[in-house]
């Protein structure tokens, strides 16, 4: 059986098109974790467990509809710079990819194009690598034009690394004048040159993107409304926690990257103010550099956030170390993690528990410090949200103002301003006026107290 690319050969087709009906085998060749790395883990990270390494590669695979035959570990001693996989391994795997019919290997690490294509032509079939099957993804769940183009820079980023030259059709063309010219660009630069050219073009339209986006965030800042997102692993849950909050309908699944672009909603707080919620794209281990880079005009939704919402699922097996993932992207991203202020961890799917490991899970919460609280929800359910979004209103109210004012009763229009433009804390009619106390962004604060003699509430 030929490769689908031959040795050497150049996929301009970009992301896999249509509906995948491939059969593939997913191999984990993870290196082994000596006794001594395993006794003393470097600070800041968790070992994670190979199985569930293992089963999150496949669920990658199964995400764009492949047929997953076989999911192997394959433990690696040392990478090989030719296969990353020893000799005997690659024959080892050579019989079961053929047994198996497979036409598709995952590889769950990071190949060099002349890893990947080594493997390709050792195996007669087509080798993905992690970074490419989340492109793929990414390449399918892309809905607008903005997450599309995002996902094509990110694509063709990964894509300018495979020309690999070993073919004919990639020697040198004759350039210059008349018969004797000299030697002209090879076609793998002109290959080079012609992405480049499409990748600047793209650079250049988000820009563009992001500038929309910046007056968008400049609009909402008037209104004010102010802006939480949500950030987590893929499938913790972000998306079924907007719905419940939002009462949207953002497509939620039990499947990895089940929702790519950015939705924002308006969310109501406990006493009626109102902020934007922001749901946005899961993070995943080892996520492609190119993608952090891509997708950096729609992660400025997160950056610009007044408060952010880390949703993890405190139920999976891999829980901590789905946490330092996480927080290794916003680190990327210039945030802080232990920012407390900001930033309030939301274990969900609590639901999934019994009494007593709730009550462990509860205890663990209530030792916490202060400054880096947690909060048990369930999604699903609505368990432990007013909690939750009681502790955002009070993030949200420590850069506000709270003021006392009294209005009159027959003046709807000004009632009905303060409650479009402030948090209305207390409301008491008295001798036929309104005695108020509000709570607004500093931008409002004069407007109170120049038309309704507004004084600063005592604390």
């Amino acid at each position: 059986m030929e490769p689908r690319h031959p040795e050497g050969s150049i996929d301009r087709s970009g992301p896999m098109q249509g509906k995948a009906t491939g059969r593939a085998i997913v191999i984990g060749p993870y290196l082994r974790i000596r006794r001594a790395d395993a006794d003393m883990p470097q600070a800041g990270h968790a070992t994670r467990d190979t199985d569930a390494r293992l089963d999150e590669a496949a669920g990658l695979a199964r995400a764009i509809d492949l047929d997953v035959a076989k999911a192997i570990i394959a433990p690696v001693n040392q990478i090989r710079p030719a296969t990353f996989l020893g000799k005997g391994k690659v024959e080892e795997f050579t019989g079961l990819i053929t047994a198996e019919g497979a036409d598709l290997v995952v590889m769950d690490c990071a190949l060099s194009p002349i890893q990947q294509r080594n493997l390709e032509k050792a195996w007669s079939t087509k080798v993905l690598d992690r970074t490419g099957l989340i492109l793929e993804i990414f390449g399918r769940r892309a809905k607008t034009k903005e997450g599309a183009l995002q996902v094509e820079l990110a694509h063709l980023n990964y894509q300018r690394s495979r020309l690999v030259r070993s073919w004919t059709h990639l020697e040198r063309q004759r350039g210059g004048f008349g018969f004797m010219g000299g030697p002209g660009e090879t076609q793998i630069e002109a290959d080079r040159r012609l992405i480049g050219d499409r990748i600047t073009r793209l650079e250049n339209e988000l820009k563009k993107v992001q500038a929309t986006r910046r007056l968008h965030r400049a609009g909402r800042k008037r209104v004010p409304y102010r802006v939480v997102a949500l950030v987590g692993y893929t499938n913790a849950g972000k998306s079924t926690l907007f719905n419940r909050l939002t009462r949207a309908d953002v497509q939620a699944a039990d499947m990895l990257f089940a929702t790519l672009d950015p939705t924002l909603r308006a969310l109501t707080l406990p006493h009626g103010g109102k902020a934007m919620l922001s749901d946005t794209v899961g993070f995943i281990s080892n996520l492609p550099t190119q993608l952090v880079a891509a997708f950096r005009a729609t992660l400025e939704e997160v950056m610009e956030a007044d408060v952010i919402l880390h949703v993890r699922d405190i139920s999976h097996e891999d829980a901590e170390a789905q946490q330092h993932d996480v927080e290794a992207v916003l680190r990327q991203l210039g945030i802080d993690p232990g920012q407390g202020a900001r930033i309030l961890e939301v274990w969900n799917k609590i639901d999934r528990f019994d009494a007593d490991q709730r009550e462990n899970l509860e205890n663990i919460a209530a030792r916490r410090s202060a400054e880096v609280p947690c909060f048990l929800v369930s999604a699903e359910t609505g368990e432990g949200l007013d909690r939750l979004l009681a502790a955002i209103e009070d993030r949200l109210a420590a850069t506000r103002t709270t003021l006392d004012l009294s209005v009159d009763a027959s003046d709807g229009a000004a009632i009905s301003w303060l409650h479009r433009n402030s948090e209305v804390l207390a409301k008491e009619l008295r001798d036929g006026r309104y005695d108020m106390t509000v709570r607004v962004d500093e931008t409002k604060r004069d407007i109170l107290v120049n038309r309704y003699a507004a004084i600063p509430h005592p604390l």
